[in-house]
């Protein structure tokens, strides 16, 4: 295999990392262009749709079930299939595992700009979710073959930077798209300019990236995703379609069956451990940092993904915020979390250690505490985005520490798995917070009129920050001696 110009190299026996060690410097370089668009693409699509969800719900008249849907049905799906996805990748090739994703995530994205009722648009959401289960594991596998260790570092690096610039693109892109009404098509467009993307994703992924698979393919494990899809179900369909259906018998039966089900996956992963093929390895959970540092995780993504989920219906619905200034609005939020998490907790988090946490949750619980009066006051947008800036700056140096400190103490042989999981459980607290929050604000909103919709958020918002206070008590829990803090 010899550079650049060679034009889609074919699969052979050999093992992923020896097709890459033939890659010439330019044509890694172009390899990476390609996994860092699609790890965009998702990214994007991720904050894009909030900004969307009322010029949505104005046009296919979708409930607010239907709407939460939208939101936590991508990351349920996501969340349920990453793990068997990066699995797939190890026993069928990274390559080829990522052309299906991308490939998957681009028709998905057409369905979706096509769906013609909430309900359509809700499976199609669904479906790209799983697509994107399938495409962002090999972004990660495809970066640890083609690069070696000390050259690894830079080029994780740069995705760290992209997940803050997507974080404030999203928003932007998804409000000019609105505002242009392209071809009349309304909010459409945001999802159908991933067409053209995933076709030259796809052209791309073919010609330069290494075919091949891991030479230590373990087995995927059918059972237990079912498991987990079913366990996660049994929650949050209740949870979010419960109030809009008058709490039927079949809601508190689902919530009753869901512990049932959890145990059976607890008890299943157990036994298949003995064969290194579980999808989840129950010997992380031994290790208390990574056990402590996982609920962390899960309870802050639901607060952070619910906070933003009402922020945005009530800027909208309660403020007459058209959703170009909704984006906008949201910029100094991610303009702090970006810079909170790429410059000052990497700096920081090793001289003081968990203090840096419990100082990012107190300065996010002091930005929704002037959020609350700002919102309750009808304040200028400014002022607004001013309390958005603080609040993000809070999350930032709350979250971005936690991936370091929940996966310093795991083993190496386990990183991948643990690095997985974590994922995993990051995406189940973003839909569960869509779930919990979104249904506390609908059931407060009622017809979604302005004074209601911002009495709603006020109503709510005690609940994200009681949450955010568990969050804090619970990384008191950690342990204070991991490797993470340690200055040799």
């Amino acid at each position: 295999m010899t550079g650049v110009a060679s034009a889609g190299p074919r699969p052979s026996a050999a093992s992923a990392i020896d097709q890459a060690a033939a890659m010439s410097p330019g044509r890694r370089k172009s390899a990476l262009v390609i996994v860092a668009g699609a790890f965009m693409m998702d990214l994007i699509d991720l904050t894009i749709v909030n900004v969307a969800l009322p010029s949505i719900q104005r046009d296919l008249g979708a409930g607010p079930a239907a709407m939460q849907w939208m939101v936590a049905g991508y990351a349920v799906a996501f969340a349920v299939l990453l793990i068997t996805g990066g699995r797939l990748g190890d026993t069928h090739g990274y390559r080829r595992l990522f052309m299906v994703g991308v490939a998957g995530f681009t028709v998905t994205s057409l369905l979706c700009g096509a769906a013609a009722s909430p309900v359509l648009l809700v499976l199609a959401r669904l479906a790209q979710g799983a697509a994107a289960a399938l495409m962002l594991p090999q972004v990660m596998s495809l970066i640890q073959v083609m690069y070696p260790p000390a050259e690894r570092i830079g080029a994780l690096a740069i995705f760290g930077v992209l997940g803050g610039l997507a974080a404030v693109l999203g928003p932007i892109l998804g409000g000019l798209l609105i505002e242009a009404d392209l071809f009349g098509l309304g909010w459409r467009p945001i999802f159908l300019i991933n067409g053209p993307l995933g076709v030259a994703g796809l052209i791309g992924a073919w010609r330069v990236l290494p075919p091949g698979r891991s030479s230590r393919a373990s087995g995927v494990d059918v059972l237990g995703t079912l498991l987990i899809a079913a366990t996660l179900l049994a929650v949050i369909l209740p949870l979010m379609q419960g109030r809009e259906a008058g709490w039927p018998w079949w809601c508190l039966a689902s919530l009753a069956v869901a512990p049932l089900l959890g145990l059976l996956f607890v008890r299943h992963v157990r036994r298949r451990s003995t064969t290194g093929t579980a999808l989840v390895d129950p010997g992380l959970f031994a290790n208390r940092g990574f056990t402590v540092g996982v609920c962390i995780s899960l309870c802050f993504q639901a607060v952070t993904a619910g906070l933003l989920f009402i922020l945005t219906l009530t800027l909208q619905y309660g403020l007459g915020c058209s959703p170009l200034e909704t984006a906008l609005v949201h910029v100094p939020y991610a303009v702090g979390a970006s810079v909170a998490i790429g410059v000052v907790a990497r700096r920081v988090l090793p001289r003081i250690g968990l203090r840096l946490i419990g100082i990012g949750v107190v300065i996010m619980f002091a930005g929704l505490v002037v959020l609350f009066a700002l919102i309750s006051a009808q304040a200028p947008l400014v002022a607004i985005g001013g309390a958005l800036l603080v609040t993000g700056t809070g999350m930032g140096l709350t979250g971005g520490p936690l991936g370091p400190v929940t996966l310093s103490d795991v083993d190496v042989a386990h990183a991948g798995a643990a690095s997985g999981t974590m994922k995993a459980v990051q995406q189940l607290g973003a839909a569960s917070g869509a779930a919990l929050i979104g249904s506390l604000y609908f059931a407060l909103a009622r017809d979604l009129d302005p004074d209601h919709a911002r009495r709603s958020f006020l109503a709510t918002l005690p609940l994200v920050a009681g949450l955010l206070l568990v969050v804090g008590g619970m990384v008191t829990r950690l342990p204070k001696d991991l490797r993470v803090f340690s200055k040799t």
